[in-house]
């Protein structure tokens, strides 16, 4: 409903006004009346209207005059509907030099009111839709710039507009925000959602952080992951927000997380990246906080941490009861690929840790350790290695349904297959026709569903190593490659179709309306109909 405020000092007016039409029925409510412009603007600094209607000639201060005070001190950019019984075209005049949206004559006639009222609403509307697409712009510009900094390829300019929108102040971290998405029923058995589900609960829960953080919105991004099927929440968390609000650190994340997981009424968990010292090193933390993700599969059932922190991971060598001589081994015989000996020291590390009388949090410090120095084996393999590959490779292929979390069977399995991973890394090259095949294949089948798991298994290569050879072939990622490739159909199919945005969407392999968008404006810098229409107007 529009807001309507009504000044006039004739009583019986307002009166009339306020029965002349059936303001509800039309959309509109009325706010509030003034008897003066001075009255008007006492109303106007506590309450926000959506039109006033007001007479010309008041006491006080005259219709003319608020119109005037209120455009020059911006009390409110309300449309403005003069009401009088001059019909003096300098009356006229001045309104519309102060941007008056109309000007009635006394008697009003409920057929001119409801016209004038109409026009109000159209323009209502299309100003609403104008500023959600700039404000859907500027947010994915924004998104953008922020991104850039994440993964560590950004300029001046990505740097500058995020300071712009962001406070910097103190240490920084990287904080993904995530849905557990390992919820049990009652017998134990895990319960799956769909991808709509999971995407409406993603948006959930963003506009959660949102209305927590208020002001410090912008520190909040939706999608950071390049991964459909990853709905996660980024938070760029800075040491002011816990002073400001008179906690430390932690406290600071326990409450944030206490108080959307009340709202949610469902686990949600947080990875938290190492604390860097600029923005500019957000990189650093964002892969932390990754490796701490990746780490959580791990966790023995029943303990999932609710806020996993990288330094704590980082730190579990330090610590007392780590099996290190057996978790050594164990690491050894994967850097080596020796297979027929992975499931004897995992047999091993297990023995250890029941002789121990090891609690569960313990056994995660341990696989923790085992985890943090198999990346740091594929690290030394190869400088260039991407890491958020090797985690990609841990996510995807280590936690398959059919093992339990945990288990002994569970790591045996994913030893071998790391250490069959450390293998290629070793030594083989087969970028060239390799590459060239899976660069035709999704060419073929961009609108599929499409995996490095998929690929891997079609060529006989593994899927981590693939992804690595991805990014050195092409210079991007897998996803990104796909996702850019994507985007170019789609708009290939905007320039020469008539299909709808969400017929292109299903065409070039998405299934979620709004994602497509933002990846079409995080590409092309612009909505999909923005970009047919411009396109289309160039050619006219």
């Amino acid at each position: 409903m529009l807001q309507v405020l009504l000044v006039d000092d004739e009583p019986f007016i307002l009166q009339g006004l306020a029965m002349l039409i059936d303001w509800e029925k039309e959309g509109f409510t009325l706010a509030g009346t003034a008897a003066n412009g001075l009255e008007a603007i006492a109303f106007l600094e506590k309450t926000q209207v959506d039109l006033i209607i007001a007479d010309i000639k008041m006491p006080a201060m005259t219709g003319i005059e608020l119109l005037e005070k209120i455009r020059a001190e911006h009390i409110s950019d309300a449309y403005f509907i003069i009401l009088s019984g001059y019909s003096d075209f300098e009356y006229a005049r001045k309104a519309i030099q102060y941007s008056c949206m109309d000007y009635i004559l006394k008697p009003v006639r409920q057929a001119e009111l409801l016209s004038v009222l109409n026009k109000v609403k159209a323009d209502s509307t299309q100003s609403l839709q104008r500023r959600e697409e700039v404000a859907l712009q500027e947010k994915a510009y924004f998104a953008r710039n922020l991104i850039a900094l994440i993964c560590g390829k950004f300029d001046q300019l990505n740097l500058e507009h995020v300071k712009s929108k962001m406070r910097t102040e103190g240490g920084i971290r990287y904080i993904d925000i995530e849905i557990d998405d390992r919820p049990e029923d009652e017998s134990g058995k895990l319960l799956l959602k769909s991808e709509e589900e999971k995407r409406q609960q993603q948006r959930l829960l963003y506009q959660y952080c949102l209305d927590f953080l208020k002001q410090d919105g912008w520190h909040c991004i939706l999608d950071v992951s390049s991964n459909e099927k990853d709905y996660d929440i980024g938070l760029v968390y800075c040491d002011y927000m816990a002073q400001e609000a008179g906690m430390d650190e932690q406290g600071y994340l326990d409450y944030f997380l206490q108080s959307i997981q009340q709202r949610m009424k469902q686990p949600v968990v947080m990875f938290a990246g190492n604390r860097v010292d600029d923005i500019s090193l957000l990189s650093e933390s964002y892969r932390t906080a990754n490796i701490a993700r990746s780490f959580q599969n791990f966790h023995v059932e029943g303990m999932t941490q609710r806020i996993s922190w990288y330094e704590e991971q980082e730190c579990a060598e330090e610590r007392t009861l780590l099996c290190k001589s057996s978790l050594d081994d164990l690491i050894k015989a994967v850097e080596q690929n020796e297979k027929e000996r992975i499931p004897e020291l995992v047999d091993s590390l297990y023995e250890e840790i029941n002789r121990n009388s090891l609690d569960a949090k313990l056994v995660s410090m341990n696989i923790d350790y085992l985890l943090f120095q198999l990346v740091h084996a594929a690290q030394a393999q190869d400088i260039n290695v991407n890491q958020e590959e090797i985690l990609e490779f841990i996510n995807r292929n280590a936690f398959d349904s059919g093992t339990m979390r945990g288990s002994r069977m569970h790591l045996k399995r994913f030893a071998e297959e790391y250490a069959d991973y450390l293998s290629q890394l070793r030594g083989k090259n087969i970028r060239g026709s390799v590459m060239s095949d899976v660069e035709q294949y999704i060419r073929e089948h961009y609108a599929q569903n499409l995996t490095l798991k998929d690929l891997g298994l079609k060529y006989y290569i593994n899927s981590a190593y693939l992804g690595q050879l991805f990014r050195k072939t092409y210079g991007v990622s897998f996803k990104d490659y796909l996702n850019n490739y994507r985007i170019e159909m789609a708009a290939s199919l905007l320039l020469h179709t008539d299909l709808k945005n969400y017929e292109i969407m299903e065409k070039v392999g998405y299934h979620d309306l709004d994602y497509f968008i933002n990846k079409f404006i995080a590409l092309k810098g612009c909505t999909p109909a923005r970009f047919r229409k411009k396109s289309r107007e160039s050619n006219t």
